[in-house]
């Protein structure tokens, strides 16, 4: 799982070529920090298939806003830098999580 900031973003979610997951959390985040260890095991799972990274946005606001997210938690999926699916805040669970994974690794 690789941890991007707002200065290599671009380069590993938005010019990546294929399907980048993205966990965007934040700090103190409780919901957040519950899905963590599930992202991290799919990540392990089916990271052969698609790039996994996690952005937190308590130190890049601006881009998280950029990418229209306005609240936590947030599972998006990007393909050639569009986000392509997500997951938001209360749907955001660990079933929701892998089913969206499957979706685009099929």
């Amino acid at each position: 799982m690789l941890d991007v900031d707002k200065t290599t973003f671009e380069a590993e979610v938005l010019k990546a070529e294929g399907k980048v997951f993205v966990d965007f959390y934040g700090d103190g985040c409780v919901p957040c920090a519950a899905l963590m260890p599930h992202v991290h095991e799919f990540a392990e799972q089916y990271g052969d298939k698609m790039k996994f990274c996690s952005l937190n946005t308590t130190k890049a606001r601006r881009l998280a806003i950029g990418q229209k997210v306005m609240g936590l938690p947030v599972m998006a999926i990007y393909e050639n830098g569009v986000q392509i699916d997500s997951c938001v805040k209360d749907d955001a669970t660990v079933e929701n999580i892998e089913a969206m994974i499957k979706r685009h690794i099929g």
